[in-house]
């Protein structure tokens, strides 16, 4: 069970407010804190933007039995992936906490708007 005291310090955390110091307390530290990627799901997305979006994605993850050349990969096929698990994954990829140089690359070109806006046409897709 969650004591009261620590469940109102986590709520307060998560809610980007600073949490109060006391004299034992060290301080904080002034390094910026990354965004959940939760946050994005906040934003709706335009299936119609995110199909214009999309165009190079078609590239890799539209054909059939598609491999990269190097490193050989195989490339998911990522239509009608749920939208939240593509904005995870888009996040991910854009933080440098999920691997792949290609998707790396892509992803930091995208805004959060952009990645819900994609998330919303690829989820359409059979």
């Amino acid at each position: 069970m969650i004591r009261p005291l620590l469940l109102a310090s986590c709520l307060t955390f998560a809610a980007g407010t600073a949490l109060a110091q006391t004299p034992a307390t060290p301080p904080a530290t002034t390094a910026p804190v990354a965004a959940p990627a939760t946050a994005a799901a906040t934003i709706t997305g335009d299936a119609k933007r995110g199909k214009q979006l999309t165009y190079t994605c078609q590239g890799c993850h539209g054909v059939e039995g598609y491999r990269n050349g190097y490193p050989n990969y195989h490339v998911p096929r990522i239509g009608g992936q749920a939208p939240q698990y593509l904005i995870n994954a888009l996040t991910e990829y854009q933080q440098g906490t999920r691997k792949h140089p290609t998707m790396q690359a892509q992803a930091r070109s995208f805004s959060a708007q952009d990645i819900a806006d994609i998330a919303a046409f690829i989820s359409t897709l059979k």
